[in-house]
């Protein structure tokens, strides 16, 4: 059975999620280099770094990186920050959650899947999925 939240903590929750979503990169760090837990998730399953990549943070999503988020950590639809990134068009973020690891054939869709179905050819070929990464 979960515990439930009192309104200070959920408060403070609900606040560094806006801060993953506004890019607000120093002070969501000062509070993960705190003890916030960099995995945290909301109701959703959103994690602080698919926030982040979502809202074409790179920045954000680096800092975070640094401090140990799972680059392939999916929400409770499935989805990832690289997806989240792709289908921002944001190559800063991409390359960002690549160089950390994130593997673009997870989640649902995947980086790749959502590159494919909204014809974004400069995002699959960041994902080695382009025309001249299959020219091997």
């Amino acid at each position: 059975m979960a515990e439930e939240l009192d309104e200070e903590t959920l408060a403070f929750a609900h606040r560094m999620f806006d801060l993953a979503r506004a890019g607000a990169t120093e002070e969501l760090v000062a509070n993960v280099d705190a003890g916030l837990p960099v995995n945290m998730t909301n109701d959703k399953g959103d994690t602080l770094l698919i926030l982040a990549a979502y809202h074409s943070h790179p920045d954000t999503v680096s800092a975070l990186l640094t401090r140990g988020a799972d680059p392939d950590r999916v929400n409770d639809r499935g989805q990832t920050a690289l997806a989240a990134a792709t289908f921002r068009r944001s190559a800063e973020t991409v390359t960002a959650l690549l160089a950390a690891g994130a593997d673009p054939a997870d989640g649902t869709p995947s980086a790749i899947e959502t590159a494919r179905f909204f014809d974004l050819p400069d995002m699959a070929e960041l994902l080695g999925d382009g025309p001249t990464s299959s020219a091997s």
